[in-house]
């Protein structure tokens, strides 16, 4: 018997590796490393979000969906991830 591609599969054996690979940063877990370690050390933070806005503080917890941004004088914040442009740290 030969092989035989699945007959709802039309992508190539390269695009079908390229599929499965999962390049996001949760995939990787390097988006969680990096949160961590700013969390446990409670570095200073600047967050950029998509519309533009700009927020400094520093992580205290995340999750999947979510950062929570302490700030000195000001109110915490919830910010969901995909709201998230970049962050770095100052």
């Amino acid at each position: 018997m030969r092989w035989q591609r699945h007959p709802h599969h039309g992508n190539s054996d390269r695009e079908f590796r390229e599929r499965d690979r999962d390049p996001r940063p949760e995939g990787t877990m390097t988006e969680a490393e990096y949160l961590q370690g700013l969390a446990r050390d409670l570095k200073p933070v600047v967050v950029h979000l998509r519309s533009g806005e700009v927020f400094r503080g520093a992580i205290e917890y995340y999750d999947q969906r979510f950062i929570r941004l302490t700030r000195q004088r000001e109110p915490n914040l919830f910010i969901f991830k995909h709201d998230i442009k970049y962050i770095y740290e100052e």
